[in-house]
């Protein structure tokens, strides 16, 4: 039986793309409380299945694949820019494709304008109305209006007409980085996409005896499962430690580890891999809404996803890819070292180098000279500074990584940075390394 929280998702999931949703209607609707419907439309957000606009409410949007997540919806737009949406209301779930830039003459902005587009013009009306017959939406900036006749149009062809107060310039700048940012979310992996879905795996109830453990480790050769109660929610984890010795009549409830560690499926793969080598266990149950099993992770799924992460090519920069691609290794009598130069993006308000961007270099060649003597991933478990001095703008610093300690699941770096000559900056870094042995 559906819990009210499910029921509300349910119904949501059932409205038409486009449906206007509000907690009163919902609480209304299906006689619940106000506070249930409000954290049920929460969870519909993060499920990307309804969004949220400022002075127009919040709608019924459809669910964007992976593949399309650098594509916004002229709803994200609306906040994206700040806007106010003048008309056409109905189409603001559809997916923006392309952006034009209403800058020239209107017959040479025509060539450029089709269906999928968002048209970022000023005060042309003219453009306007052309831009949504060529079944484009249109960007309205400077803050300005257009004609009711426009208006009623954008309503008949269910295209959105937004005003924002920014000017093309900035709104095209504002739009194109919120795309970069989705790019790199895009070459994020999430647990979503690795994990083994409930109906390809096997898992146990709490009613049922250690004897079904036994079939199911002669079946798949598996030692670790999930346990769940009638309603399919995680309760548990058992594996060969907890049933060694049991008899077989006893209930898998009295022998499994309680309150096992989960994740979500828009936990990151990174996470998860910190979370298995910290706590040493081989097996995350991955839950949905009120806490249901959907399916598993396991260890060498996770280790597998980590070597494939590092070969894709990187389709955003982030700021550690800035930063760490002005790296330069040289090897000298055996010894690595890396210089950098401190450019004026790497500083803080008083011109010297920030402490972020410190951690991120020695955070980098610590995990350099670690995979020079053991091959695969990281994950660090912690950097402390022991002394460091300011360094200016357009420097140029030298850093030096020692390895102190390295075993098959640890390793301890030392790092110096050098500057003039001198000592500028002391860090040790810790890691857990990531047996792919596993």
């Amino acid at each position: 039986m559906l819990t009210k929280h499910e029921q509300i998702l349910q119904h949501i999931l059932d409205l038409d793309v486009g449906s206007k949703i509000s907690v009163r209607q919902i609480a209304k609707d299906l006689t619940v409380s106000e506070g249930t419907a409000y954290r049920a439309i929460k969870e519909a957000e993060n499920q990307g299945i309804v969004s949220t606009i400022e002075r127009v409410g919040t709608i019924r949007i459809e669910r964007q694949a992976k593949s399309n997540i650098e594509k916004l919806t002229f709803a994200e737009v609306v906040n994206i820019v700040e806007g106010q949406v003048l008309g056409g209301r109905a189409g603001l779930h559809k997916t923006l494709h392309k952006f034009v830039i209403g800058a020239m003459k209107l017959e040479a902005m025509m060539r450029y304008v089709d269906a999928g587009s968002l048209l970022i013009v000023g005060n042309r009306v003219n453009a306007h109305e052309l831009g949504l017959k060529a079944g484009s939406a249109i960007l309205v900036t400077g803050g300005f209006d257009t004609e009711e006749e426009v208006k009623r149009l954008a309503d008949d062809l269910e295209l959105p007409v937004i005003s924002t107060s920014y000017d093309t310039f900035t709104v095209a700048t504002m739009i194109n980085k919120a795309i970069h940012d989705r790019l790199i979310k895009k070459d994020i992996v999430l647990a979503s996409d690795i994990l083994i879905p409930i109906d390809e795996t096997h898992y146990l109830y709490q009613h049922d005896k250690v004897q079904r453990w036994h079939e199911l480790n002669q079946q798949t050769m598996h030692s670790r499962y999930p346990v769940v109660d009638q309603g399919n929610r995680v309760t548990g984890v058992v594996t060969s430690k907890d049933i060694i010795g049991v008899p077989v009549s006893t209930q898998v409830e009295k022998v499994m580890t309680r309150a096992p560690l989960t994740v979500t499926e828009k936990t990151s793969v990174a996470a998860c891999a910190h979370m298995m080598i910290w706590e040493g266990i081989e097996l995350l149950p991955v839950i949905g809404t009120s806490h249901k099993l959907i399916g598993i992770l396991t260890r060498q799924d996770v280790l597998k996803a980590m070597q494939m992460m590092q070969k894709q090519p990187q389709v955003g920069a982030t700021f550690d890819d800035l930063i760490t691609t002005e790296l330069k290794e040289q090897k000298v009598d055996n010894e690595i070292s890396f210089f950098c130069r401190i450019t004026p993006q790497m500083t803080n308000h008083l011109g010297t180098v920030s402490y972020g961007v410190l951690m991120t270099l020695v955070t980098e060649t610590a995990r350099k000279a670690l995979r020079k003597i053991k091959k695969g991933d990281l994950v660090v478990e912690n950097v402390t500074f022991y002394y460091i001095k300011p360094v200016q703008i357009d420097s140029d610093i030298e850093l030096i990584p020692r390895v102190l300690e390295v075993s098959r699941k640890f390793g301890k770096v030392d790092v110096e940075i050098h500057h003039d000559g001198k000592i500028v900056g002391k860090a040790m870094m810790m890691a857990q390394l990531l047996d792919h042995r596993s």
